[in-house]
This record gives structure tokens, C-alpha cells and sequence, in this order.
């Protein structure tokens, strides 16, 4: 797989942004920390809007990379279409149509519009279409759904989603919510202070016991797996991955999907209950445990090929007698499917 070389040194105002790594040229790289950790400033490097920008001089508007920021930052004075439109003129080759973006996105019905009235999920999609329809050969999204309640991000984020399926664009996705980082991403950066302090493919980098920023509650891992029946009697969905089946309420479209199990919903057992009100009991190994603070473990698993993490309390680790390559059972309270 090729790379895009990430290089850059910048200083201001006593902040020092230091960064020299690659990122995957397909899928989409998240970027993920606390606020003042640099992201923005690394896509803005990315960019050519900061500098130094190690060896690439290239001009800005050489670059043919789309930048969606948290405001959709429309032209007021233009319709929904001509909005699009002006991403096209902006672009002498177009490797897409605007009718293709239009169908991509779900605006047909918005075109007529003035921006003034979008709601603001509304208003990143037709900012997201006037990028495509750029043709670029890498989009940058700095928290492009931070402004948004809960509602309107959840109505954006299947757009997101169609988005990273059918589009060949690379995406570098910023974000401070775990949540929409484990939706999105493929490849993750961890950036504390200016300085990448994790990266790689994302399911390994969550399952790592040694970051303090992805530990407290932004602790969980991903786990890929494949729908095989669904219980209409108990309204539950099977699901099938390497490490067992697991049952989940409700139904799923999607017969692969992607779920998210955190550090807090799974504890653990030494042999397996005769009868429990937690439908998810699963075999596992230990491979790690690590202490997070002064009460409590986070616990590295390993169901088939896919790794878990576990919370539990430092007294329980001492009266289970738990330690690295003991087999014990997950009980798994809680998932989550992200897509």
C-alpha cells in the first residue's frame, strides 16, 4: 500500500507541532485528542495554510486538497446548487459529476434553496459535495460535525459513512469524539502536546492498555463482524467474528457491520454461569493487565483474533488471582454498532 508522507515543524505562540510519520493513501486516517493537542494545526500544515511545511512548497491552491471545517462555510449569497457548482469551476478535470456527488449525498431535493436555511447538517453536506466536486487527491475534515447536537450528527453520519464506502479519496478526519473516531477511521494518529504519541490500524491502537488518552471512558475497542439471523421473536440480531457470536437488540441492514465494546461494559469470570441475564459470555485469553489508576485494571483480551479490553477493579484482580495467559470468560453487557 502507498503513503502519504506527514512532515512538519511548526512553532507559535509556545506551541511546537512536531510530526513525521505516513498515513495509508486510502480509507480514512483519524486524528484523535484533547483539545489543544495540535489536530488542527496538523491539518492546517497539511494544508499549506501553516509553516514551515517541511520539503512541499507547493503552492495552496496547487494541492487539490478539500478542507471541510467545523463551520460549512457557505456562500450566503448562493443557492444550495450554485454552492456545489463552485466547487466544480474550481476544478479544470473533474474526476466526478455533480449529479454523482448530488445522488452521493441525498441534496437533490435542496438544490433550489438558499443556504441561509439549512439546518446545520444540511449545510456540511452540501459543504462536503462543493469538496468532491473538486476532485481532491486527499480531504481534510477538521470536526466537521463538533457544531452539530446529537441529532444532526447522527443524521450526518451516514453520509460520512457512504462517504468512506464508495468514495477512493483518502480522508484525514479529525475529531475529539472517540466515538465518531471508531465510526470512521481505518488508520489512527494519537496526538498529545504536538507530538504523535500512537499510531497504526485503529482496532490495535484502541486495544492498547499504555495510552492515557484512550483510557477513562474513551477505553473500548472495535470489533468487525458479520450479521447471520435475526430473532424476530426476541427482536436480536446474531452476530458472527472471530472470537464467537454475539447477540445484539434490534435489527442491522448491513450484513457487515462494525461494533464498539468498551473497557466499562465487560468483566470477567472464571468459569462460565450457569444462568445469567447477560446474553454475550464468551471464552477469552489474558494477555495483558495494566493498572489505570490506584482502584481499578484495564485488562487486554483476546477472543480468536480480535482483541477486548476489560475494567475491572484492582481487588477483583487480586481475588480472581488474574494474570497474563490465564483463560477466564468475558461478560459482555453492552455494544454498540457503529455501522
Amino acid at each position: 500500500m502507498s503513503s502519504i508522507a506527514l512532515k512538519h515543524n511548526v512553532s507559535k505562540e509556545g506551541f511546537v507541532l512536531d510530526v513525521d510519520t505516513q498515513i495509508p493513501d486510502r480509507g480514512v486516517t483519524g486524528v484523535f485528542g484533547e483539545s489543544g493537542s495540535g489536530k488542527t494545526t496538523l491539518l492546517r500544515c497539511i494544508a499549506g495554510l501553516e509553516g514551515p511545511t517541511g520539503d512541499d512548497t507547493t503552492a495552496v491552491h496547487r494541492r487539490r486538497i478539500g478542507y471541510v471545517f467545523q463551520d460549512a462555510q457557505l456562500f450566503a449569497h448562493l443557492s444550495v446548487k450554485k454552492n456545489i457548482e463552485y466547487g466544480m469551476r474550481r476544478n479544470g478535470g473533474a474526476a466526478i459529476s455533480i449529479d454523482e456527488v448530488i445522488s452521493l449525498l441525498e441534496l437533490r431535493d435542496l438544490l433550489d434553496r438558499s443556504v441561509v436555511g439549512l439546518s446545520g447538517g444540511e449545510a456540511q453536506r452540501v459543504s462536503i459535495a462543493r469538496v468532491l466536486c473538486q476532485s481532491p487527491r486527499l480531504i481534510l475534515m477538521d470536526e466537521p460535525l463538533s457544531a452539530l447536537d446529537e441529532r444532526r450528527r447522527n443524521d450526518v453520519l451516514p453520509y460520512l459513512d457512504r462517504l468512506h464506502a464508495e468514495s477512493s479519496i483518502p480522508i484525514v478526519y479529525v475529531s475529539h469524539s472517540i466515538d465518531e473516531i471508531c465510526r470512521l477511521s481505518d488508520h489512527l494518529l494519537v496526538l498529545d502536546n504536538g507530538k504523535i504519541v500512537a499510531e497504526g490500524d485503529l482496532q490495535a491502537t484502541l486495544a492498547r492498555t499504555d495510552l492515557p488518552q484512550l483510557g477513562g471512558k474513551n477505553a473500548g475497542t472495535i470489533i468487525e463482524a458479520r450479521r447471520m439471523r435475526y430473532d424476530e421473536q426476541f427482536d436480536l440480531t446474531l452476530f458472527d467474528f472471530s472470537g464467537g457470536q454475539l447477540w445484539l437488540p434490534g435489527t442491522s441492514e448491513s450484513d457487515a457491520v462494525r461494533l464498539r465494546v468498551t473497557a466499562s461494559d465487560v468483566s470477567l469470570t472464571r468459569t462460565a454461569p450457569e444462568s445469567s441475564t447477560i446474553l454475550n459470555i464468551l471464552a477469552a485469553s489474558i494477555v495483558e493487565i495494566r493498572a489505570e489508576d490506584t482502584a481499578t485494571n484495564l485488562v487486554q483480551l483476546m477472543l480468536g483474533n480480535d482483541l477486548l479490553l476489560a475494567r475491572i477493579t484492582r481487588r477483583s484482580t487480586h481475588e480472581l488471582q488474574l494474570k497474563a495467559g490465564d483463560e477466564v470468560f468475558a461478560q459482555i453487557k453492552s455494544v454498540t454498532i457503529r455501522r
